[in-house]
């Protein structure tokens, strides 16, 4: 069965790229958000199987975003893929339970293989 994924990023290019890629892997993008807000509303909707999550977005950032997410779902998949000067916000989307992330600019091989990582990893539930 295909990874179902929601793909979050405020620039439409980078949804388009994404999807390209993820597509090539076999992944089904069941949704995208191009902001936080409603990130966390279509996860509730959709219960994608991972989600690619940028940090920096209007109405509602990233790391707000995953913190909603995992409130609904102690165990989501979320892919941080952001810009290099965000390296704090990467740790801390880390903390937050983020399980991997890619740093913009990034190539398909990166993306891929971040992917397979964060499926192979079933994240811990908290105790």
């Amino acid at each position: 069965m295909a990874t179902r994924v929601l793909i979050v990023d405020d620039a439409a290019f980078m949804r388009q790229m994404l999807k390209r890629i993820l597509t090539q892997m076999g992944c089904e993008i069941v949704a995208e958000a191009s902001d936080g807000e409603q990130a966390a509303k279509v996860y509730a909707e959709v219960k994608p199987d991972l989600v690619t999550m940028d940090l920096v977005m209007p109405k509602m950032g990233g790391l707000e975003a995953l913190g909603k997410i995992k409130e609904q779902d102690a165990d989501a998949r979320v892919l941080i893929i952001s810009a290099i000067d965000q390296r704090k916000s990467l740790m801390d989307a880390l903390r937050l339970g983020a399980v991997d992330y890619v740093v913009k600019p990034f190539s398909g091989e990166q993306v891929t293989q971040a992917v397979t990582r964060v499926m192979e990893n079933t994240p811990a539930s908290p105790a």
